[in-house]
């Protein structure tokens, strides 16, 4: 019986190693979305060259329109990048917490950022709210300049459930502050 405890502990210790899915996956699908935001803001440069060197006047309106046009990219891009760091740092994250410690990562630790040393699941929480608050943000910046103010209530909604996100990381990071003392 002991043999068989022994033999089905051993089983469920290694089984943490499916997480490597997720890993790669989430690895895939940042380079992904990094990629896209390139391609997006390569793409933005090409029309703002056009844009820049097209002959004949230009009027206010096509001035508002190309505007518009790089705003949107530019804060696509962004919530595009926030999104593919989000996947980086779950994908560091979950290798850390159940496969292995990243040892380059802990040699780098004065020269690199100390954003992707996750030490528990606290900490791996903690790092991808605040990049989903970011995302949040950006998302409601993005709204607002595509808004068009017939109804403003609804843009004060979604900036009050932006605000209840961002007291939440707040409470939560402030409790987690007193229990670590």
């Amino acid at each position: 019986m002991k043999r068989l405890e022994h033999l089905f502990e051993s089983f469920l210790w290694r089984s943490r190693f499916i997480v490597i899915l997720a890993v790669v996956a989430s690895l895939i699908a940042a380079v992904i979305l990094f990629l896209i935001a390139t391609a997006d803001v390569l793409t933005l440069v090409g029309k703002s060259v056009q844009y820049a060197t097209a002959e004949g006047p230009r009027t206010t309106e096509t001035y508002e329109l190309f505007h518009n046009d790089v705003v949107g990219h530019v804060i696509g891009a962004i919530d595009d990048y926030l999104l593919a760091t989000v996947l980086l740092i779950f994908s560091l994250g979950l290798y850390e917490l159940f496969v292995s410690k990243i040892d380059q990562a802990e040699e780098d630790i004065h020269q690199s950022s100390r954003i992707l040393l996750i030490k528990n699941l606290d900490d791996l929480k903690d790092r991808l709210a605040k990049v989903v608050l970011m995302i949040l943000i950006v998302t409601f910046f993005k709204n607002v300049i595509h808004t068009t103010f017939e109804n403003p209530l609804n843009i004060l909604y979604l900036g009050g459930g932006i605000l209840f996100v961002a007291l939440a990381l707040y409470f939560s990071h402030h409790s987690g502050a007193k229990e670590e003392k």
